[in-house]
């Protein structure tokens, strides 16, 4: 039997990477807020201390869990390639630290901390 092919090789996802418009762990501050626009709902993040977010909105409204603290696991294009250092990038899903994982990120918008009315 053939193996199945695949849409994306390594090489191609590493160069499409580069590519995405993408927030970084690294580039938030505890009291930061990240809203995110996915094809079918809208999340609302606040980052805590020590990589923990509150999370709002989408899977954890539609459960009754909101607010709810977890982490985030990363991105992913579909698969189980997993870009662990980003927040959220449009064109892929965010994986989120209860295994929970979005439709595709269709917009990212960043209110840094004090920056809300």
């Amino acid at each position: 039997m053939a193996m199945p092919q695949y849409a994306h090789s390594l090489d191609a996802i590493i160069a499409q990477s580069e590519q995405l418009k993408q927030v970084r762990k690294n580039e938030l501050h505890a009291g930061d807020w990240i809203v995110v626009v996915t094809l079918n709902s809208i999340y609302s993040i606040r980052v805590g201390e020590e990589g923990w977010y509150t999370v709002s909105g989408g899977w954890f409204d539609r459960e009754g869990v909101s607010p709810m603290r977890t982490t985030i696991a990363g991105c992913t294009w579909g698969g189980s390639i997993l870009k662990a250092d980003i927040v959220a990038a449009c064109g892929l899903s965010l994986e989120f630290g209860n295994r929970v994982v979005t439709s595709t990120i269709q917009k990212i918008f960043i209110v840094p901390h004090g920056g809300e009315n």
